[in-house]
């Protein structure tokens, strides 16, 4: 008899395996969702910001790139003209020359085009605004979609600019 009660113990230990509740497992699966979705909403946060981030970036590039273009022209060429009703601006040597295409979202250098829609454009020569003809500076401001940028590129005038 000691052997029966020994082995229906045995029988009521293996039977009782350890393991948790439907309860306490429905209570996992529901903190596991809320942190799996806490992790995507930041996710997606951090995937706004780097896309603001990159946008600002070209953006800035790309200002950066016209300036660095314009003032290179403005100090390489010695003639420098405005046509109004082109909307072009050229600029000449004997030699050489290059011109940029005003268009009303975008700037046309030869084979370059900088995305760059223009609030205004102001020229000048010798501290004065002109409409057409001879300039020795320019002053652009982007939309808002650019932050508003003003950019200024002049160019010192030699005497044979003032000539004729």
């Amino acid at each position: 008899m000691i052997k029966k009660s020994s082995q229906e113990n045995y029988l009521k230990i293996t039977k009782n395996i350890p393991a948790f509740t439907i309860s306490e497992m429905i209570v996992v699966l529901i903190l596991t969702s809320i942190v799996i979705g806490l992790a995507f909403t930041v996710l997606s946060l951090v995937q706004k910001q780097m896309l603001g981030i990159q946008s600002n970036f070209q953006t800035s590039t790309e200002l950066r790139l016209l300036e660095q273009s314009l003032w290179l022209d403005f100090n390489r060429y010695t003639n420098i003209e405005y046509d109004d009703l082109e909307h072009t601006l050229t600029l000449k040597t004997e030699i050489d020359s290059v011109s940029y295409k005003f268009l009303e979202k975008s700037i046309v250098k030869e084979l370059d085009t900088f995305m760059i829609p223009l609030k205004s454009k102001t020229f000048f020569f010798d501290g004065n605004t002109v409409n057409n003809g001879k300039i020795d500076a320019i002053k652009m401001e982007t939309l808002k979609e650019f932050q508003e940028k003003l950019m200024f590129v002049f160019k010192k005038n030699d005497a044979n600019a003032f000539m004729n």
